[in-house]
């Protein structure tokens, strides 16, 4: 747990940049991390045709409703009705920057990332229709330097190229990219500067 507790002093000293436009709906996203070994929580989302990130990896969460007096009690929602997975009562280690999606064709959102610390991971998840399925995704293993390189796809037509965590056969890529980067190197990860090609 020290590395955890270590990051949770990196956080606390953190002053997290948000954004205020009224333009753009909010949103919160749940990092869940867990000791022994230290892991951290990714989702991949369940393919729909209304979803823009169909299919992808990313973290728990979603936008705000109004029965959520604050984002945290969105990610806490969020987490609970994708995953099964109660947050109520797991530290909250801290919060990272506020993101936006940096394509135009994707909805006007801000996502405001929590971090969480449990004392043990869960042994099961209540899987719902949104997510496909949870997994670990050892803190070590996204840390190595191999892991974070280029990955392509084609988007409307276009090929693209953005840095991506590859994880065996699962990619993490886009905001969820843009999320974990920095945490990581809040936990002394040397993340390579990768060309995106266009």
């Amino acid at each position: 747990m020290s590395r955890l507790l270590h990051l949770a002093d990196r956080l606390a000293a953190l002053e997290p940049r948000t954004v205020e436009d009224p333009a753009l709906r909010q949103a919160a996203v749940a990092i869940v991390l867990a000791p022994e070994p230290d892991r951290l929580l990714l989702i991949r989302r369940a393919e729909h045709p209304l979803d823009p990130w169909s299919g992808q990896m990313g973290l728990p969460g979603g936008r705000r409703e109004a029965i959520d007096i604050d984002l945290v009690a969105t990610a806490l929602r969020e987490t609970r009705e994708e995953l099964g997975l109660d947050l109520s009562g797991a530290p909250l280690a801290g919060t990272l920057d506020d993101l936006a999606p940096t394509t135009p064709v994707l909805p006007p959102i801000v996502v405001r990332p929590y971090v969480f610390l449990l004392h043990q991971a869960p042994e099961a998840f209540t899987i719902s229709g949104e997510v496909q399925y949870a997994r670990w995704a050892l803190l070590e293993e996204l840390s190595r330097p191999e892991i974070y390189r280029p990955y392509a796809f084609e988007y409307r037509g276009v090929r693209m190229t953005r840095p991506g965590y590859h994880l065996g056969d699962d990619v993490v890529w886009g905001m969820t990219e843009r999320i974990l980067t920095p945490l990581l190197r809040l936990l002394g990860a040397r993340i390579p500067v990768v060309p995106t090609g266009d």
